[in-house]
């Protein structure tokens, strides 16, 4: 199984930060999914997703991106990505569309 660490911080009320490191896929996928969802709450205002130091990310590990960005969207709270231009996972993501709904920073 893979490895994946999942923190969070809020900033200010209703500002919530995820980071997130190691990798995620099909093994830990759900796991990752239930952690970030678990940390936002209802008061949620603002949610930043850091994958600044992610390693790896497949099609399961960005479809939970994908979830998370339309639960967020339902709820009428801005969701935004941090991951770094060149990187593998900026690639993935790049590629998934994700950018299209949600922005990618």
């Amino acid at each position: 199984m893979t490895d994946a660490e999942v923190t969070c911080r809020e900033p200010a009320p209703g500002t919530v930060e995820i980071v997130v490191t190691g990798e995620i896929d099909l093994q830990n996928a759900g796991a990752v999914e239930r952690r970030i969802h678990d940390m936002v709450d209802n008061e949620a205002r603002s949610v930043t997703i850091d994958l600044g130091a992610l390693e790896y990310l497949d099609s399961a590990g960005l479809r939970v991106l994908f979830t998370l960005a339309s639960r967020l969207e339902l709820l009428q709270v801005a969701f935004d990505v941090r991951v770094p231009e060149g990187s593998v996972v900026r690639r993935a993501v790049d590629l998934s569309g994700l950018g299209d709904i949600v922005a990618v920073h």
